[in-house]
């Protein structure tokens, strides 16, 4: 019996309508994948007046993590040396795909709106990297741009987490390890259709089951068990899988919004109400009719102009 679903957005239901769509990853379809072109942020970089850096942090284990690093150009005014807020961003890809470029899109609409610094890091990916990597590569590149805030033109009282889907999980596991470990701050985490929850086990998750999708419960199976394998869920740190946080007191002020169609519709409203339950501040929107990852697909629809504006002035009024 085909499980009752909340239906789509008009205008993204015949947008999605010319995607080819998927109902499971494997390891081949994912090579296949991974041979695609990656996002040209030559072109995204083009119009604006960028300084572009690309440079290496060392990983817990040594191994050099890329971090692209972009901030407006230098004017004569910024010669009074006022610290910029920055975006520190998380890419998507159910944690087996994508790079530092994909969806850079989204905070780069922040750098034109704040003069934001954005600093994008490569995580090492799945199945290739398991277990706590590929957060522990994010949090170390968050400490070494709280370390070299001075230099990068950075106020570290305004840097804010930020990442959709497998990035959005990541950036709150990160908001999580910052908390834990005291520090860096953290201003604010931003997350995007975040994938939170390794059980996999909610209600929407089981109503995208066996159809095609942008990210289906295969596909969510699929990137979990690339990361932690046949680990036990006792075994699997809230760092990696936030959901099992037992606490999520004491985080930076949360925006959360997910789509009411789509895989982590439950995961990220049950986030946001546990925030609130631990008497922190979060601001949750659930998007009706948004697939996973609608307005990063389509963002001339209506309800993406919407959901992007919408996360810009809740960072308007954070940033002051």
């Amino acid at each position: 019996m085909t499980t009752a679903r909340p239906a789509l957005d008009p205008e993204l239901r015949d947008l999605l309508a010319d995607m080819p769509l998927m109902s499971e990853l494997t390891p081949d379809i994912l090579a296949q994948l991974r041979q695609l072109p990656s996002t040209p942020i030559e072109s995204l970089l083009a119009h604006r007046q960028v300084e572009r850096r690309e440079i290496t942090v060392p990983a817990t284990d040594g191994t050099p993590i890329p971090l692209s690093i972009l901030s407006p150009v230098r004017t004569d005014a910024d010669n009074d040396g006022t610290a910029l807020p920055c975006i520190y961003w998380m890419h998507g890809g159910g944690m087996v795909m994508g790079d530092r470029h994909s969806q850079i899109d989204i905070p780069l609409e922040w750098l034109d709106r704040f003069g934001a610094v954005v600093v994008s890091v490569d995580y090492r990916l799945a199945p290739e990297a398991t277990g706590s990597v590929p957060v522990d590569d994010c949090y170390r590149g968050l400490l070494w741009v709280a370390r070299h805030a001075a230099e990068l033109r950075i106020d570290p009282a305004r840097i804010v987490v930020a990442g959709v889907s497998a990035g959005g999980g990541l950036a709150a596991g990160v908001g999580l390890l910052a908390r834990d470990r005291g520090g860096p701050a953290i201003a604010a985490q931003m997350l995007i259709c975040p994938m939170l929850d390794h059980r996999n086990t909610s209600t929407s998750s089981r109503q995208y089951a066996r159809t095609p999708g942008v990210w289906t419960t295969e596909m969510n199976a699929f990137g979990w068990h690339s990361l932690l394998g046949d680990l036990p869920d006792a075994e699997v740190s809230p760092y990696m899988s936030p959901s099992r946080a037992p606490d999520l007191s004491g985080l930076p002020t949360t925006y959360i919004d997910t789509g009411s169609a789509e895989v982590f519709r439950d995961e990220d409203t049950d986030y946001a109400t546990r925030i609130w339950a631990a008497g922190g501040q979060a601001e949750l929107h659930v998007w009706a009719g948004g697939f996973h990852g609608f307005d990063a697909l389509y963002p001339q629809a209506h309800i993406s102009t919407t959901a992007r504006r919408t996360r810009t002035d809740w960072l308007t009024r954070l940033l002051g």
